[in-house]
């Protein structure tokens, strides 16, 4: 996910920029993320143009979509397929500004009426 995020928010990018990018956060090797990186290209997850010597990577996944699969699968694994228990529990966990309370309300509003 790292890898894609970095993709996603930069566009197309070589391996170094990629390693870059994941060393601001965490220290990784520049052969890890090239490891990664072809591991991803082996199953579609990103696209790959090898016609100069340095290879750049897109994501071939689309973020919103990703995200989506991704977040359901965690509902259904972790609050068994519970989106209520999954809200109960992030709100649990901090404090909401009153902008972000008024957000939930709105949102809450706009599923009553559907």
């Amino acid at each position: 996910m790292d890898i894609l995020q970095v993709l996603w928010e930069h566009g197309p990018s070589t391996v170094r920029f990629v390693n870059d990018e994941l060393n601001k956060e965490k220290e990784t090797l520049y052969t890890s993320t090239l490891k990664l990186l072809q591991l991803m290209y082996e199953k579609g997850m990103v696209e790959r143009d090898s016609s100069a010597m340095t290879h750049v990577y897109t994501a071939a996944l689309k973020e919103d979509a990703t995200k989506k699969a991704m977040l359901k699968r965690f509902v259904n694994n972790v609050f068994k397929g519970s989106p209520a228990d999954l809200m109960v529990q992030l709100l649990g966990t901090k404090k909401l500004s009153k902008e972000e309370l008024s957000l939930l309300k709105d949102l809450v509003k706009k599923i009553e009426k559907k």
